[in-house]
């Protein structure tokens, strides 16, 4: 019998098997192990962090492509840290190879430097002047983190 934990990881995969398949990629153990670490976390995370909690099951190579190909299908947003890290988030499910939705702002902690999307805050309209075309906007809040908040007082 298996247990309510297993069950949810169960599914998870489900969903993930479903998101690489509707992007058109092959499902890989190495893009699903990017994707469960990815969903789990409550802040966006580095290729390094990634790296260490992948351990030996994924080469390095092999985990820049998958965070390149997941960038490029909109699966995955990058957001740079305070110190010019590249961060990830999942993307929005309105997000597809064509156009990233992912229009909200990330708050950076800046004393632990962790990423947080606001997906509730979006984005003002910007109008540009005649003749320029937007592609993307990005605004980052910094200050501190719920966390950080409590341990100064």
């Amino acid at each position: 019998m298996l247990t309510a934990i297993e069950k949810e990881q169960g599914i998870a995969d489900e969903k993930f098997i479903r998101l690489l398949r509707q992007n058109k990629l092959k499902v890989t153990q190495p893009r699903l192990g990017v994707l469960q670490i990815v969903s789990g976390k409550e802040t966006a995370i580095s290729q390094p962090e990634l790296e260490k909690l992948l351990g030996d099951s994924v080469d390095r190579v092999t985990l820049y492509r998958v965070l390149a190909t997941f960038e490029e299908k909109g699966i995955l947003h990058k957001i740079f840290d305070l110190h010019g890290t590249a961060t990830y988030a999942l993307c929005s499910t309105d997000c597809d190879e064509h156009h990233h939705h992912d229009e909200h702002v990330h708050f950076i902690c800046s004393a632990c430097n962790s990423i947080y999307c606001l997906d509730d805050i979006k984005l003002p309209r910007i109008n540009l002047p005649e003749g320029y075309q937007l592609t993307s906007v990005g605004i980052n809040a910094v200050g501190l983190c719920a966390q950080c908040k409590s341990l100064v007082k």
